[in-house]
């Protein structure tokens, strides 16, 4: 059985036993505490590239160019294949950000590229 992933912004109210907590971004959310965010794990090599986040800097006009390259990064990226390793049995993850743009940040993206990767690693 592979995980249930879900996204959460960070700023959002914690539930406790809500899954494994991991935070995808590369720099740590504004004013947020480490005791508040709740964290389990801190992924931030499964975030995009420092010049891809730059780049994309949240203009939701540049979001079908972002979500192509970052596919294309974490296809590359070698922490996509141990995170699957450390989680195929966790029963349920969540995949936490800082940005306010709830449809149109990297999470989005990861949580549908970590699905079909976990699909496989079930499949083989």
């Amino acid at each position: 059985m592979k995980p249930a992933i879900e996204i959460k912004r960070v700023y959002s109210p914690f539930l406790e036993k809500e899954g494994m907590r991991v935070l995808v971004d590369r720099l740590w959310p504004r004013g947020m505490s480490k005791a508040s965010a709740h964290i389990d794990q801190w992924a931030k090599d499964l975030a995009p590239s420092p010049a891809l986040r730059k780049w994309f800097n949240h203009v939701v006009e540049r979001w079908p160019v972002f979500k192509k390259r970052y596919l294309e990064e974490l296809k590359q990226n070698p922490a996509v294949e141990t995170f699957l390793s450390e989680h195929k049995s966790d029963k349920k993850i969540v995949l936490v950000f800082g940005a306010k743009d709830e449809e149109h940040n990297q999470a989005v993206v990861l949580k549908s590229y970590l699905a079909k990767m976990f699909e496989k690693v079930k499949s083989k």
